[in-house]
């Protein structure tokens, strides 16, 4: 027995999330917005909280400061059954945080980096993975110092018989480097549309998907409003978003992969991988904050089965 389905490595920082008029205005204006919340932020501490949330047993190793961000985080991380332990606590560092001005359809985030780019990928020990099926990465190029040994660390954890998965997130720099090698060490791959475009250097999505499939096991990509389009070989499935009252769509994403990998890890057929995936990302956003409307596997299933 393993004790984690799925060790995610990762960033760890809070969410400040504004709602309602949220297009800044300077000149030393004061506007007012529909609500305010703080809570579990980064694309991996969502998605490890929505995994755990479908019942899977989730371990997470990152690096954060020792003050009222980072013990925020680890507490609600915890509160929701994610094992943090493995967590680096570094009283040198500031643990990080975004400000996300979130519209129905869209969102701008605001981030200050902290401590989510120190994470090295030898501080992933083979110990650990060891003791866990599978390995998560997310927010690739905001963690800048696991990067380097990124392919190392996938080659380790495959030759300790753990799948793996990728979710990118979005290059500020618009360069897309570092995937050539990356990739072939990549079973499940999680871009969104605007992402995979970008990576693949393809204007449609559908050929985006064939060339990410190539060199992945399994690709989901992630579709917002229209939902998501899975590829695994010659094999394509599409789902749409499912109808729900849309409130914030922090964390959506994140969502969608703690979904989607329950499917892959569990044997399940990438068609209802997919659905499960969408589901999940589709009631997350029924509430402010990336993990506050996340599903449970029953919850799910009222929209796959």
């Amino acid at each position: 027995m393993k004790s984690f389905d799925i060790l995610a490595a990762g960033e760890i920082n809070p969410d400040l999330v504004l709602t309602g008029d949220v297009i800044p205005a300077f000149g030393q204006a004061e506007q007012l917005v529909n609500s305010a919340s703080f809570s579990i932020g980064s694309s991996s501490a969502i998605f490890a909280c929505g995994a755990a949330r479908l019942g899977l047993k989730l371990g997470f190793i990152g690096i954060c400061g020792d003050d009222l961000f980072g013990h925020f985080m680890l507490d609600e991380m915890a509160h929701r059954q994610v094992d943090t332990t493995p967590v680096i606590v570094d009283p040198s560092v500031q643990t990080g945080m975004s400000v996300i001005l979130s519209a129905p359809t869209d969102r701008s985030i605001l981030t200050h980096v902290g401590s989510m780019d120190r994470l090295r990928a030898d501080q992933v020990t083979d110990e650990l993975l060891a003791r866990s099926r599978h390995l998560h990465v997310a927010s690739y190029f905001l963690q800048t110092a696991l990067q380097p040994g990124l392919p190392d660390l996938f080659r380790r954890a495959h030759a300790l018989g753990l799948s793996t998965s990728l979710d990118p997130n979005w290059d500020p720099s618009g360069k897309w480097s570092g995937f050539d090698e990356l990739l072939p060490f990549v079973d499940v791959f999680l871009p969104n549309r605007n992402e995979a475009k970008a990576l693949s250097g393809s204007p449609g999505i559908e050929q985006a998907l064939a060339l990410l499939t190539q060199k992945c096991r399994w690709v989901g990509i992630k579709m917002g409003a229209e939902g998501a389009i899975a590829g695994s070989g010659s094999e394509t499935s599409i789902c749409p978003a499912f109808n729900v009252e849309v409130v914030d769509t922090t964390g959506a994403g994140d969502s969608f992969d703690g979904g989607f990998l329950y499917g892959f890890l569990n044997g399940w057929s990438l068609e209802r991988s997919l659905k499960l995936g969408v589901a999940c990302g589709s009631l997350s956003t029924r509430k402010s904050g990336g993990t506050t409307a996340q599903a449970t596997l029953d919850e799910a299933l009222q929209f796959v089965d």
